[in-house]
Parts: structure tokens; sequence; C-alpha cells
């Protein structure tokens, strides 16, 4: 039998996005919760370690030079392409000068080389976003968007799993320069991935790069509403993750290999039903649908954090939390992913992109300091408690905005019977 869902699996474009999501994915835990396992099992003190949060900045702030990256075409692999292997070549060296500070010696050098592979971060997170609206057909998009969270998080897995391991049985160096080598991947990604279909028409100048997509953006029916759930749909879920780490290790008493066998490797499994079911049910259910049912177990994922911290160190309790939230989290960021795609239009899916994913990453980012006093104040598990809170604007808007939400959603593909 062949179906439109068949080829889905087939096409080399959803090919080409599970590896870019991989590069995309690795150097964001590098400069997250490895730098701060790192830090923390050095003895910084937790509130330097929430302000080093800052080092997200970059990923909210992107959009501000997205506009050059729809407007200028590197001079090898075109538009998209050429601006992936750029950033790749610069993380692979910032990741690797990292390795050779340290946070007892040069802490301040550490988070400057960390800002800088931060800023590379986003700016490669910029065009593989473009790249991925741009390339991938609309019945593609649900499961474009899976397999993208998929490599984005195994990646997350290596950075931050792996990493950890390595870190605590040989060397934080070492891990940090095979991280660095793991770029490879992406740069050999970016030479053969396929370009899309359809020639899109660039920005003829940089004004227009930066005019036009807040134009096409807020000219649209519910902008303001979109926008908000943008900003809101994983607020909870990026205020529970900024100190998950911490928590882990400082707040119930798990080592760093712990963390890294049990929070990242036990939970691949979790996470590979969790997106690839999400990119499976994203082709057969609708958008308003998979938001709201996907939004539900996110944040109830968040309240199993809280029960941890309530039960105390349990290896069976840390196994259900971790499976739970990585199912959730893959498939509440499968559907974000289809979502934002569908918001995008690809003369300047560069920048549209990055302001919507800068809108996501406010919880990350902007109140992560906030969340250190927030801990030292109320405990663990009330802080649990409150990220699960934070989450229901988020549903209270996907279940007010339906119709907003499926004007952007194309028609499913009908199954083809024998």
């Amino acid at each position: 039998m062949n179906s439109p869902y068949a080829e889905v699996f087939r096409s080399p474009r959803v090919a080409a996005v599970l590896v870019l999501g991989f590069s995309s994915g690795l150097p964001l835990a590098l400069t997250g919760s490895t730098l701060q396992a790192w830090l923390t099992v050095s003895g910084i003190d937790i509130t330097t370690i929430a302000w080093f949060s800052w080092i997200g900045l970059p990923y909210l702030l992107k959009f501000l030079w997205s506009p050059l990256m729809d407007r200028f075409v590197p001079p090898l692999l075109g538009r998209r392409r050429g601006w992936m292997a750029l950033t790749q070549l610069a993380l692979a060296l910032g990741i690797a000068a990292m390795a050779f500070a340290s946070p007892e010696h040069s802490l301040w050098l550490l988070g400057g080389l960390a800002l800088a592979v931060a800023f590379a971060s986003a700016s490669q997170d910029i065009v593989i976003d473009a790249y991925r609206a741009d390339v991938l057909h609309p019945p593609e998009r649900g499961m474009g968007a899976a397999v993208g969270v998929f490599g984005y998080r195994i990646a997350m897995l290596a950075s931050g799993g792996l990493a950890l391991i390595l870190a605590d049985q040989v060397s934080w160096r070492s891990a940090y320069l095979i991280m660095a080598a793991l770029m490879a991947i992406g740069l050999a990604t970016s030479v053969l991935a396929p370009e899309p279909a359809t020639p899109v028409l660039q920005p003829k100048s940089l004004t227009e790069a930066v005019v036009r997509p807040l134009r096409d953006m807020f000219s649209r029916p519910g902008a303001l509403s979109l926008l908000a759930l943008v900003m809101l749909y994983k607020f909870g879920d990026a205020l529970a993750g900024t100190l998950t780490t911490a928590f882990l290790i400082r707040g119930v008493g798990f080592t760093p290999t712990d963390v890294g066998v049990v929070n990242k490797f036990l939970g691949l499994g979790a996470l590979l039903f969790g997106a690839l079911a999400g990119g499976v049910l994203l082709t057969r259910m609708s958008l308003y649908r998979a938001l709201m049912f996907f939004g539900v177990l996110q944040a109830i994922s968040n309240l199993s954090f809280a029960w941890l911290a309530w039960a105390g160190k349990s290896y069976a309790l840390l196994i259900f939390t971790v499976g739970f939230e990585n199912l959730a989290s893959g498939m509440g960021t499968a559907a974000f992913v289809a979502f934002a795609m569908a918001l995008c239009n690809a003369s300047f899916s560069a920048t549209q992109y990055a302001l919507l994913s800068a809108l996501a990453s406010l919880g990350r980012v902007l109140f992560g300091p906030v969340t250190g006093g927030l801990v030292a104040w109320v405990g663990w598990a009330d802080f649990f408690v409150i990220t699960f809170l934070a989450a229901l604007p988020g549903l209270w808007l996907v279940w007010r905005m339906g119709e907003e939400i499926a004007a952007v959603d194309p028609p499913r593909p009908k199954l083809v019977t024998p």
C-alpha cells in the first residue's frame, strides 16, 4: 500500500531535517545543563549558577540579526546551507576553546566563551529553522517537526548525558573536545542536504528583510494572540528545565553519573516514543488537538518533579519522572514546531521563525535568574508546582484560539487504500 504517510517517511528532506536537528541540539546543553553541572561540581554557588542561565540570551535576541541571514547569501552552498556550514565551523572552534577554560581558575573566561558558543548556536538555529520551514512540504511538517525534535534531543543526550559521564570518568576537557568533533556531522549534512523544490525570492534589501517579515506576521487575523500563544505554550516546561540538573544533583542527591545515565540515556526510549508518536499523530489529527493534548501532558509532567522532590532520592521514581518528562516534552515540542513552521512565509522564514522561537525562549532565558531565588524561597517541590501553574495560560490560549490555529493548519492527506 502506498500512501501520503509512507512518502513522508521516505523523504530525503525529512532525513536531512533529522540530522540537522542533531547539529542544532548539540551546543545547547554545553552552554546550559552540562555547563551547569560543571559549575555545580566545581563548588560554584547556586546564585551564580542561576545567573549563568543568561548565557542563553542570544537565543532570545537572535531575531535581531536573522534578517542578515535572509538578505545575504554566502559564496558557497546557497542562502540556507552556506550559513549552516559557517555557523557549524564556528561552533566546533568555540566548543573546543571552552575545553581549555575552567570554573575554578577562569570562571568569566569560560562564561565569555560559552556566550560566544551560544551566539553561534543561535545563529545556526536561525538558518536550520528557516531551512526546515522552506524545504518541507506541508504534509511533511508534522513528521519533520518530530524527527527534528528527535535529532535535537539525541544531541542533548550526547552533550548532556554522554558529556557528563565522560567528565565524571575522564575530564571535562575531553568531554568538550569530543563534543566539538561531533559538529562535523552537521557540517557534512549541510554540504549534502537537498535544496527546496520551489525557488524562493530573497529580500532585495536589508530594509525589506526587516520590514516585510514583521508586516506579514502582524497583518494576519489574531496576530497578537498567536504570538502570545507562541510565547506561553512552553513557558512552564522551559521554566522547569532551567534548574533541572542542579535539582537532581544538589536537591535530591544523585551523582553526575546517575544524572547522565538515568536523566539522559534512560529517557531515550520515552523520547523516541514521544517524538515519533507525536509526528505520526500530527499526520492524522488537527494541529489544534495536538497542541491541546500534548500541552496538557507537558504541564502535568512538571508535577512529577515535585513528586520526586517530596519523596526524596528514589531511582524508580527518577526513571518514571524522566520518562514522563521526555515523552510529554517530545510530543509538545513536535506540535509547537509544526505550528511555528505553519506561521512562516518562505521568503523570510529565517526572520519570522527566529522571532517565534525567541518568544518561546522567554521562560528559559529571561526568568532563569529568578528561578534560583524562587527555589531558595519556596523549596524544590513548590517550585515545580509553580511551573505547572505557569503552563496553564498557554493551554487556555490554545482552547480559546481554535479557529485561528485551524486557519494556518493545512488539510491532512487522505489515506490511499489498496
